[in-house]
């Protein structure tokens, strides 16, 4: 059977180039991504300069100045955590609405109502003049995320060449990082206007990338796969993958899609259907992909960096800049993930990149017990030895868990459960990252450095889990991945144990 995948998948493989049609399109939908990723970065920005903090959370900025208050403690309000992690209970609740318009009319759609959702919650938050205005102009953004995040990863991985889905796909979280940088660039150059309003710059200019996914959306192709699924002439789906993929020989790969949608046209797409013992792998890491994506620790670093760095005792301009350098090593080792996730494989990229975040979270953790006490800050070398090691695992995580997070959810469910598998997966992202935004200040405060131990140690339990458990999908049709798990050591006791008798009566039903 081995062999006999690798021969199809070849065959798949061979047919097709890279075309300016796919990229441009890919592109376009990955601005998706840097929308994301700009929300995180702003937050953390804004929250870290005096005057915001004076306009909306003037008891933080007075525990700021409180020379009594531990280092620890400075930041630990509920309220300021409420500005940051508001956006992500809007977009966990988006994201199961967004599956059914993914669904019913298509991935381009969805991503149109992201962009336009964006625009209006940046307007909303540059103009706020009080933080209930402030919170509803995130939850508006966070509407734009349940529908972005929803439809980007399934849109990039169905576009892509099968021998190129890893470093297609991995273009939503590279757009991330660019995101993110942008936001830490502009947070730094409107930290310095004068009159305390630059906060409302930096807000604000998400509206320049959410007027480019919302217009440019427009002009997009939808994907073959939702033809398809949508029941739409299959003369009409191969037209379009014969431009996407440039050339005319795209026979076997129509046929694999019309193959695997045929016997499941009757299915709705529900949560009920991808409960069947038949999908179980899918659904497991649809919940655990996303869920050890966010106990990594990284949204500590994506939206609260700045105030990580000034509680170490570093300056309101020194800490937004070592927030930039944190982004662009993110940026720049997602870029090589890209370019190497094909090769070396999702398991690889993991164990790398696994190994590095443990290791730099030991090690800042130990230097912060010993060195940064309830009062005063890190001497200049102890800071630079907190700052280098960060970087090392921002690099990690650039290589591994940020990227493949959500590449390999939205490379493993077969067509009539993709909609329903990506909103699990954007649901549990967003409710961990919810979690881990609203509760991390306060935990600084009461696990001091204990806190780097903590995702220190959730990185060794998800490390050895992908050793174990995730099978290498690299080069794979997505209508071929299903064979995986029937040659897996564990999961092919599950989905194997099912008789054809069970099997024909689950698809009746």
């Amino acid at each position: 059977m081995a062999v006999g995948l690798a021969i199809a998948s070849e065959n798949v493989q061979s047919n097709g180039k890279i075309t300016t049609y796919v990229l441009l399109s890919c592109m376009m939908a990955a601005m998706g991504g840097l929308l994301f990723g700009y929300d995180i970065g702003i937050a953390g920005g804004v929250t870290a300069m005096d005057p915001f903090l004076k306009k909306f959370f003037h008891k933080v900025y007075l525990q700021k100045e409180d020379a009594k208050v531990s280092n620890y403690c400075v930041f630990d309000s509920q309220l300021l955590t409420s500005f940051t992690s508001s956006l992500y209970v809007a977009g966990l609740v988006t994201t199961f609405f967004a599956s059914y318009v993914t669904k019913a009319f298509g991935r381009k759609p969805s991503i149109v109502v992201g962009g336009a959702a964006f625009l209006a919650g940046t307007a909303l938050g540059g103009a706020a003049f009080n933080v209930l205005m402030l919170i509803f102009g995130r939850l508006l953004l966070g509407v734009g995320i349940g529908f972005a995040n929803q439809a980007v990863p399934l849109y990039l991985s169905e576009m892509a060449l099968p021998r190129l889905r890893g470093a297609i796909s991995n273009g939503f979280q590279l757009s991330v990082c660019f995101g993110s940088v942008f936001a830490t660039l502009v947070n730094y150059g409107t930290d310095k206007i004068k009159g305390g309003w630059g906060w409302r710059v930096s807000l604000a200019m998400a509206a320049v990338p959410a007027s480019v996914l919302t217009f440019g959306a427009l002009f997009l192709p939808e994907t073959p796969n939702s033809l398809i699924q949508r029941g739409h002439d299959h003369q009409k789906a191969k037209l379009l993958l014969q431009r996407i993929r440039g050339t005319d020989d795209v026979q076997e790969e129509l046929d694999g899609l019309i193959k695997a949608s045929s016997s499941k046209t009757d299915e709705k797409q529900s949560l009920k259907i991808i409960l069947k013992r038949r999908y179980r792998p899918q659904l497991v890491m649809a919940i655990a992909m996303p869920f050890f994506q966010q106990m990594t620790g990284i949204n500590v670093i994506g939206c609260y960096a700045p105030l990580l760095y000034r509680t170490m005792g570093l300056g309101e301009s020194a800490s937004l800049f070592s927030a930039v350098i944190t982004g662009v090593i993110g940026t720049a080792s997602t870029f090589i993930s890209m370019f190497i996730v094909d090769r070396l494989g999702r398991r690889a990229l993991f164990m790398i990149g696994g190994i590095q975040m443990i290791a730099s979270q030991v090690i800042v953790g130990g230097i912060m017990a010993f060195h940064l006490k309830d009062h005063g800050g890190l001497s200049k070398g102890y800071a630079f030895v907190v700052l280098i090691m960060i970087c090392i695992y921002v690099v990690g995580f650039g290589l591994s868990w940020g990227p493949l997070g959500w590449l390999v959810p939205s490379e493993i469910f077969p067509l009539e459960i993709r909609s329903v598998g990506q909103s699990i997966t954007v649901a549990v992202n967003l409710i961990f990252t919810f979690t881990v935004s609203q509760t991390f200040l306060t935990m600084l405060c009461h696990f001091r450095y204990g806190i780097f131990f903590f995702f220190g140690g959730w990185v060794v339990v998800m490390t050895i889990f992908v050793y174990y458990f995730l099978p290498e999908t690299k080069s794979l049709p997505i209508e071929q991945m299903e064979k995986v798990w029937q040659e897996h050591w564990f999961w092919k006791r599950i989905v194997t144990e099912i008789s054809d008798k069970e099997h024909n009566r689950e698809i009746s039903i």
